[in-house]
């Protein structure tokens, strides 16, 4: 490689991330190398900080670095609507919409026979016992359109359908602002059969 060892160390580092590519990486690691000291610094202590405080909420499952998260210990918050979702990242997705005033529930994973993931490896038993206590409440089902998704849709369904919760899911469908005509059958299909009334 061109560069010196460190930095080309740096660039492999970098290129682990989502989305980042060699240019990028090495872009980054470049940038990187012309902030101060302190800066430096700054970033490599957060990154740290990230990894060793960064944990599980004990409600819900998201990520926080407190016992419960903000959602949670929010008291203007719905704690009677439950979003169930797959991962963290999902939470922050909905939250950054500010479409949403319910609590979330972290399955972190989905059911996945293929992959030897039944309901008892992921977040399912403590979404169970949060609903025991609770009166009254609706769960929105918010998983990936895939197959992994729907038998985890269908397997929450089934478990929670004997109890009086009111069970819900978020339709899959035509995004806003995409022509028809570059719509894939899955995607059609789906729209299809979460159509609704208008009149």
């Amino acid at each position: 490689m061109i560069y010196p060892e460190v930095l080309d160390k740096s660039i492999e580092l970098l290129k682990k991330l989502p989305g980042i590519g060699e240019r990028t990486a090495e872009r980054i690691a470049l940038a990187i190398n012309e902030f101060s000291k302190e800066d430096v610094t700054e970033l490599a202590t957060s990154l740290v900080e990230c990894k060793n405080e960064l944990h599980p909420c004990h409600v819900c499952g998201a990520l926080t670095d407190k016992e419960i998260c903000r959602v949670c210990d929010n008291p203007l918050r719905d704690k009677e609507v439950i979003c169930v979702v797959e991962n963290f990242k999902d939470v922050f997705t909905f939250e950054k919409s500010e479409a949403f005033n319910g609590v979330y529930h972290v399955l972190n994973g989905l059911i996945s026979p293929i992959d030897n993931i039944g309901p008892d490896d992921i977040n399912i038993a403590s979404l169970v016992n949060r609903l025991n206590e609770l009166e009254n409440v609706e769960v929105i089902i918010a998983l990936r359109p895939c197959i992994e998704g729907d038998a985890t849709t269908m397997y929450l369904k089934k478990i929670l359908e004997k109890s009086s919760i009111k069970i819900s899911r978020l339709p899959y469908g035509i995004p806003m602002g995409v022509e028809i005509d570059y719509l894939d059958g899955v995607t059609i299909d789906r729209a299809m059969k979460d159509r609704i009334n208008i009149s």
